[in-house]
């Protein structure tokens, strides 16, 4: 691959796919295994300022990265090129601090699912990129999962109650729940097969 391509463009299908992978089974075995803790947790969740504001933090500080100044060493490393955009990436740079603050202070419903929607959108974009263009076809349960977590992410944004009603349906029924659980376990677990049986050196 070509050093000029972005890192998001360079990271490999396998590495991918065996992060996500992991991401999913231990995650969905934790919400299984511990799933009172869990559900009380995700029933708390939207209205968790506290963490809201450091999900939208960790969000901004992402941004900040993506529009970094070139040739600045570390700071660089997810510097993105921009095309017609690259004259605005000084005025967001001055911007985030302020808009974090302003953000931080002034929403007070559901900021925590308004970030954690943040989120999920800048998780997308390396997550399609590893595997664009690349072999076998099995490479396609990664941007499955991206597109329904975008579309989720946009929901999060733009309608942030609609996680409070998701959380309230997935946890009225125990069988409800397990289900999802197990659902989250197979995928995850799907990933990971196919990372170690077909997306070696890729």
């Amino acid at each position: 691959m070509s050093p000029s391509m972005h890192l998001y463009e360079r990271l490999p299908l396998f590495g991918t796919g065996l992060v996500l992978g992991l991401f999913l089974l231990l995650g969905h075995v934790l919400l299984l295994v511990k799933s009172d803790t869990c559900q009380h947790f995700l029933k708390k969740f939207p209205r968790n300022q506290k963490i809201g504001q450091v999900l939208l933090g960790i969000g901004l500080l992402w941004f900040w990265l993506l529009v970094a100044p070139p040739n600045k060493g570390w700071i660089s490393v997810l510097a993105m090129d921009m095309t017609d955009f690259n004259g605005i990436k000084p005025l967001l740079r001055l911007l985030m601090p302020l808009i974090f603050v302003a953000v931080a202070m002034s929403i007070t419903e559901f900021l925590s699912v308004r970030a954690l929607g943040l989120l999920g959108l800048l998780v997308a974009q390396p997550l399609l990129d590893s595997a664009f263009l690349r072999d076998p076809a099995t490479r396609l349960l990664i941007p499955i999962y991206t597109y329904g977590l975008i579309i989720a992410s946009l929901f999060f944004v733009g309608m942030p109650y609609l996680f409070r009603d998701a959380v309230t349906w997935a946890t009225a029924k125990k069988t409800r729940w397990n289900a999802l659980c197990c659902g989250g376990i197979s995928y995850g677990i799907a990933i990971l097969f196919c990372a170690f049986a077909f997306w070696r050196g890729q």
